[in-house]
């Protein structure tokens, strides 16, 4: 006979960070499934400039980073206005605070559309609630790139060593200072969710003792 899951506080909204490759979409739906949670995915697939951005990051950054700014802010509207727990697949925080610095410092966007798009955010930002619970997905560059290879998506063959570095550099920095709401770290690289049981079920037991901490 299962296991019955106890009864957690009324949280309206979870959401995954996590560097590219760091499992953020896996451990959102092993989650969704476990607690009966709704989740919500980054929709790669259509979105209309990745691939573009991949190929001539200079061109496309700024298009690309207002597309996610508001499709994720549209997200966040729905879930606030909703009646289900939904656990997102990424943060509106990380565009902001780690993917837009991280181009305008490479030089890959430009300082007039970093500050248009930093306005933006605040004003955005300043009509939205933060999540319940944000869990950050900490992991090495190794781990990262075997996640990477082992989906095998065309568009991040391009992918540079120094800029996932970089990336990594930029969440840390974030993690360290997020004072939005309650934040959980998990390594990734002590913590295999996605093929080993026991892993998961210290993630799951870490991700329900902080929503029980909330109240």
């Amino acid at each position: 006979m299962a296991k019955k899951e106890p009864k957690l506080p009324p949280v309206k909204h979870i959401a995954i960070a996590g560097n590219i490759g760091a499992g953020k979409t896996t451990l959102t739906t092993l989650l969704a499934k476990h607690f009966g949670w709704t989740p919500q995915y980054e929709d790669v697939e259509n979105n209309p400039y990745l691939y573009d951005f991949y190929e001539n990051m200079p061109r496309w950054s700024f298009n690309l980073q207002i597309y996610f700014l508001n499709s994720r802010f549209s997200q966040i509207i729905k879930i606030q206005q909703g009646n289900e727990t939904v656990i997102q697949d990424r943060t509106i925080y990380e565009d902001a605070y780690i993917f837009a610095p991280n181009l305008h410092a490479m030089g890959l966007m430009t300082r007039r559309d970093f500050e248009n798009y930093t306005q933006l955010f605040k004003t955005i930002s300043s009509l939205i609630k933060p999540p319940d619970l944000v869990i950050y997905l900490k992991a090495s560059i190794g781990a990262l790139v075997a996640n990477i290879q082992k989906r095998g998506r065309e568009y991040e063959d391009n992918l540079r060593l120094d800029y996932l570095r970089r990336l990594n550099e930029y969440y840390e920095n974030w993690a360290a200072s997020y004072k939005e709401g309650k934040l959980l770290v998990i390594d990734v690289d002590k913590y295999n969710f996605a093929e080993n049981p026991e892993h998961l079920n210290e993630v799951i037991n870490k991700v329900r003792a902080n929503l029980m901490g909330l109240f």
